[in-house]
């Protein structure tokens, strides 16, 4: 029987992410965030080739980006409650770590892979954040796959992508359980 570990078991079943207009002040500083950063890195990355990176976006970066919202997506002719859904949820925030996706040329490791990669890592950074005893929330929404605010906003390179927004901070409420997937109704065995 190989060694179990109950308690990281009993976290991952029972784990769940707090909405990120519930996650407050204080947010983890530098010095919080670096072993979070750490752990989130030992995720699956065939070949060793780090096909990421991260972008932390402290108060101020934030709110700059919530400003690019606004004038990007009303330029683009969005749609105002669009526009301000996003608003809210880059101003609101405190901490977030943007996951980039950033493949590199490689014969032997799909991109595909890669961005799976890229992937892991986002749900890393959010057990992570909760297993160090913060509140956090991976969301993206339209401004994250808009190539134009993820270069002008976040820096991003041509080839690269956004993973995942991964809001972090203080948890102000816990919400009630969701319905879970009926994993036997998911699963195929095979047996032969």
């Amino acid at each position: 029987m190989p060694d179990q570990n109950p308690t990281a078991m009993e976290f991952l079943l029972t784990r769940r992410s707090r909405p990120a207009k519930t996650l407050a002040a204080p947010y983890p500083d530098r010095n919080a965030l670096m072993p979070i950063l750490t752990a989130a890195a030992r995720s699956p990355d065939h070949g060793k080739l780090e096909p990421w990176r991260f972008v932390v976006l402290e108060r101020p970066a934030l709110k700059r980006l919530a400003a690019l919202v606004v004038s990007h997506g009303t330029d683009q002719g969005r749609d105002p409650d669009q526009i301000e859904k996003q608003r809210q949820t880059w101003a609101g925030s405190g901490l977030a770590v943007v996951v980039v996706s950033s493949p590199v040329e490689s014969e032997k490791i799909p991109r595909v892979e890669q961005c799976y990669s890229a992937g892991a890592v986002c749900l890393a950074l959010l057990n992570a954040a909760q297993a160090s005893g913060w509140g956090a929330n991976w969301l993206t929404g339209w401004p994250a796959h808009d190539p134009g605010f993820v270069q002008q906003g976040l820096g991003l390179d041509a080839g690269e992508s956004v993973a995942g927004v991964i809001h972090i901070g203080t948890e102000t409420a816990t919400p009630p359980d969701r319905p879970r997937p009926d994993v036997n109704a998911k699963t195929t065995w095979v047996a032969e």
